[in-house]
């Protein structure tokens, strides 16, 4: 009979952890599973043989025993028992492993573990009972939610569509207020639908803020840049800035210079102590066009100031 190698079948090495094996498993389990591949009769054989290799690899005794074989031997290779494994039997009760139902086993294995090879030909020969075998939770998947800068700050109910063509769906997401870029919002059961009866993954949602006309978003805090007359910024003033939640009025102190940031607390995204603020960026603009009026009186200003900006 032909010797199996239920490393090389698991992609393991023989040094392999059991964490290492299981996760191994689960993989190619998965890939093959019959529910992923109808009438692939390939697909079914490689499931067969990747759950065989697993039934020993999991089990210290089963692996010990196996082991023992010695590393002469390899994949394809005929195999004879050595002397001495017609004494090992390991039986397989229901509610073990679930192997009793499945039936399949290949001669190599049903000879080193024997308690199998006293059932009958027809009945090794059913059909996997796969739903109750094999169950996975379904992977979770992540998508691109693109909201404008007001829909993240206020929050709410959004309908989004996922998915294309005929598998389109429509669903009702709770925005968080003051949801961040970057931030994630979970959509449980509405990831990949899980194998053999297990439940589907999550879905989350990656929230992307779209640019803005008016501001700029800094982690948490908002930026608006307000232009300023050099008089206004000179003396000082009042005057409307647009907010995420409406215009607030404004006073400018005197004094203040090109690039310096006034707070308006609380204005930003983000929730609670964590609440940021919008920042409002001073940009002091002047007159490109003068009359000559106006000009003269910028001269005498010039010539009477005691300002120097670089000093």
């Amino acid at each position: 009979m032909e010797y199996k190698d239920y490393y090389k079948i698991l992609g393991v090495d023989k040094g392999a952890s059991q964490e290492e094996i299981a996760r191994a498993y689960k993989k190619l389990a998965k890939k093959y599973h019959p529910d992923l591949n109808p009438n692939n009769k390939e697909a079914e054989e490689k499931f067969k043989e990747i759950n065989e290799a697993y039934e020993v690899l999991k089990d210290p005794e089963k692996r010990k025993l196996y082991d023992s074989l010695g590393p002469n031997w390899q994949h394809g290779q005929n195999f004879e028992p050595p002397p001495g494994f017609e004494n090992f039997h390991f039986e397989f009760r229901s509610g073990g492993s679930g192997f009793e139902d499945l039936g399949g086993f290949s001669d190599f294995f049903e000879t080193l573990f024997g308690g199998l090879g006293r059932r009958s030909r027809s009945s090794r020969q059913r059909s996997y009972g796969f739903d109750n075998f094999y169950s996975a939770r379904g992977q979770d998947q992540e998508a691109i939610l693109e909201l404008s800068l007001e829909e993240a700050f206020l929050g709410g109910e959004k309908t989004i569509t996922l998915g294309r063509g005929l598998e389109q769906r429509t669903v009702k997401v709770n925005i968080p207020a003051g949801i961040k870029d970057g931030g994630k919002i979970r959509l449980k059961g509405l990831g990949e639908p899980g194998l053999g009866g297990g439940p589907s993954g999550d879905l989350y949602l990656k929230v992307k803020i779209l640019p803005h006309p008016l501001f700029k978003v800094e982690d948490n805090n908002i930026l608006y840049r307000l232009p300023l007359a050099p008089w206004e910024a000179v003396l000082g003033t009042k005057v409307k800035v647009p907010t995420l939640a409406g215009e607030v009025e404004l006073k400018v102190p005197k004094g203040v210079s090109s690039g310096q940031k006034l707070r308006l607390r609380g204005k930003g995204l983000g929730q609670g102590v964590n609440k940021g603020d919008q920042l409002v960026e001073i940009v002091i603009k002047t007159p490109k066009k003068l009359s000559a009026q106006e000009e003269r009186l910028w001269k005498e200003l010039a010539s009477i100031s005691s300002f120097n900006p670089r000093a």
